[in-house]
């Protein structure tokens, strides 16, 4: 048999790594600090007003605080984080937060109900990518410190424009973009009225169990612990967290102990590495989706049947056992299994024959030309090659159109792509969250207010979003589950999303290492009760 030249390219690549490493004399990681090799070309900012990526996410779910978090062992029990206790009026609108007494910024600055006013107020008012998981509920750049208030030092009130179901409201407020800042310092470095923006892009101001030491964007991130954090110093001084994209690069680093973990192992790293009795093997399941995005601009995508036929047109299950087994398994709906609401409905499979019925009924007998964005990392390179393949079989040209996740994401926010191959992680643990970013798009205008992967597809939807929306003042949670059920079904018929599997996280570590906590999202994946040997 021959050897692809793709295959001779990775071969080479791996070569050229080691060779790197060897000429650097790398030494085994300190004691205190616990290195991990990672994907983290998705960094386009560490703002938590404007992160929105899964390598940013986890970074701020480490630097920053929140007024209330879940319980990682039940996601549907919320507890006081920063805040102490809350209280809700009788008409469910307004939120009262006790916050803790002594909780002290990295800076030394006491924490009160002013830096809770100002970081709400920045996030609504700089309006980035996150900012409608605040906004939805009627906070604007006029009326947000009206509608946010320090009633003294430590109690602080949310009003929110409609009686929402109060597990609504509050899940959101564990999404990241709800962080709390420094607000002294943050302003000590404002420019133009810029609310810190360009400076927090690359800095911290948060008080969480580390504090950013260092970014350095398609390199690595550098954390280093915060003693005074107020649920104690943890034990590992610093994380540093490299990015190194090829799966066969992390797993030499690993075993050679250059490294402490290795966060993207694909099927075929995992394997090599059963054997090895200095390696152990961490799972935990994801909220994450994998799907492709068709953008709605382009007329031959926006055809239903072309829709639908791409759909027929995904071998999933050659999918999971040659390039993903053990590390996704299939899934067709926008909500993640474990959350209310969702299915395990899988109505697609790899059917040509379909396939071309359909493109025949759309006009596209033959097929047609169309370009994917695809993020230069495994296994979405490996997915997206194998899905060329796929389409081909039904005279679609698929061109891949290779970039980092900074210019993919870039070009997929501009909705100027075609297809675009990527993830979606769920930003709170309510089934809004994903509802809300598939299945609503209430202005399809480019300066849109609320920019949801609906709208990144240029997907029209006024019926689908008021049915959508309604859900979230449903307070019957029987009602509300079924309601998402029903809305899942007609998505997976008529939407312009290939959704295909839901990840199962594995993070593979040295076993004098442990105690990373893998949560269902990135921002809960957790450093601090990481330990070492």
């Amino acid at each position: 048999m021959g050897i692809s030249m793709r295959h001779v390219a990775k071969l080479l690549s791996v070569s050229a790594f080691t060779a790197l490493m060897a000429t650097t004399a790398m030494a085994q990681t300190p004691k205190d600090t616990v290195v991990m090799a990672k994907q983290i070309d998705d960094i386009i900012s560490l703002d938590p007003a404007e992160v929105f990526e899964f390598s940013g996410g986890e970074v701020v779910g480490n630097v920053y605080d929140k007024l209330v978090r879940f319980d990682l062992a039940d996601p549907s029990k919320l507890y006081g984080d920063l805040a102490e206790g809350w209280t809700i009026s009788p008409d469910s609108k307004t939120y009262t937060f006790k916050l803790k007494p002594n909780v002290k910024f990295h800076s030394g600055n006491p924490l009160t109900a002013a830096d809770v006013v100002y970081s709400f107020q920045r996030v609504v008012v700089l309006n980035k990518s996150p900012g409608f998981i605040l906004t939805q509920f009627g906070l604007t750049k006029d009326n947000v410190t009206e509608m946010v208030k320090a009633v003294d030092d430590k109690t602080v009130t949310i009003t929110v424009d409609k009686p929402y179901a109060p597990s609504f409201f509050l899940n959101c407020l564990t999404a990241n973009v709800a962080v709390i800042v420094d607000s002294k310092l943050v302003k000590a470095n404002e420019k133009a009225g810029d609310f810190g923006y360009e400076w927090l892009k690359q800095n911290s101001a948060g008080s969480g169990a580390y504090k950013l030491r260092a970014w350095r964007a398609n390199e690595q991130y550098t954390l280093e612990a915060n003693p005074d954090w107020f649920m104690g110093a943890p034990k590992v001084k610093r994380v540093v967290v490299r990015h190194v994209a090829e799966p066969a690069s992390q797993r030499l680093l690993l075993e050679k102990g250059d490294v402490d973990y290795a966060r993207n192992l694909s099927k075929d790293q995992l394997d090599s590495i059963k054997s090895n009795a200095d390696i152990v093997q961490q799972v935990g399941d994801k909220g994450y989706i994998l799907y492709l995005g068709l953008n709605q601009k382009n007329p031959n995508l926006a055809k239903p049947e072309v829709r639908e036929a791409l759909k027929y047109l995904v071998d999933y299950d050659s999918i999971e056992r040659n390039i993903v087994a053990g590390t996704y398994k299939p899934h067709q709906a926008f909500l993640p299994k474990g959350f209310l609401g969702a299915i395990d409905d899988r109505p697609y499979k790899f059917d040509p024959a379909k396939a071309k019925e359909l493109l025949a009924k759309a006009g596209l007998p033959n097929g047609f030309s169309v370009t994917m964005d695809t993020r230069s990392v495994n296994p979405i390179t490996d997915i997206a090659q194998a899905i060329q393949a796929n389409w081909g079989q039904a005279g679609i040209k698929l061109e891949l159109i290779p970039g980092d996740g900074k210019q993919t994401l870039t070009k997929y926010r501009a909705r100027t792509h075609d297809i675009y191959i990527g993830q979606w992680g769920p930003d709170y643990q309510d089934p809004h969250t994903n509802a809300e970013t598939f299945a609503i798009n209430e202005n399809n205008a480019e300066d849109a207010r609320s920019k949801t992967l609906a709208w990144r597809n240029a997907w029209d939807i006024p019926e689908m979003s008021k049915k959508t929306g309604a859900l979230v003042f449903e307070t019957d949670s029987d009602k509300r589950k079924t309601g998402y059920e029903v809305m899942e079904r007609e998505h997976q018929k008529v939407s312009p999303f290939v959704i295909m599997f839901q990840q199962v996280e594995v993070a593979a570590h040295r076993k004098n290492v442990d105690g990373l906590i893998l949560g269902p999202g990135s921002a809960s994946n957790l450093y601090s009760t990481l330990s070492k040997n």
